[in-house]
């Protein structure tokens, strides 16, 4: 699995949470809400600190990631989050 995040998203993200050089933020499994790739989950995030690295990227000093334990949710996708631009939204896309 490819997991990668666009600048744009990124900015969002430390926009939104006051992220900061050297911060981390973890996209993880919870039960509930909705998704394509798995009924009955959905993603959420949290800072938090890694403890075995399923996928990662880092832009501007800041780790996005996702936890070894959580790539089942995946399916074998890859993971790319962008933003959009028109709608000032973001945008999951798995493939």
């Amino acid at each position: 699995m490819n997991f990668s995040i666009s600048n744009e998203a990124a900015e969002f993200y430390k926009n939104e949470l006051n992220l900061t050089k050297g911060d981390q933020l973890r996209f993880y499994i919870r039960y509930g809400g909705f998704n394509s790739l798995q009924k009955g989950f959905s993603l959420g995030i949290m800072p938090d600190t890694p403890s075995k690295i399923g996928a990662a990227v880092e832009v501007d000093g800041i780790t996005f990631f996702i936890e070894e334990d959580d790539l089942w949710y995946f399916d074998e996708h890859n993971f790319q989050i962008t933003f959009n631009q028109q709608n000032e939204e973001l945008e999951f896309n798995y493939h």
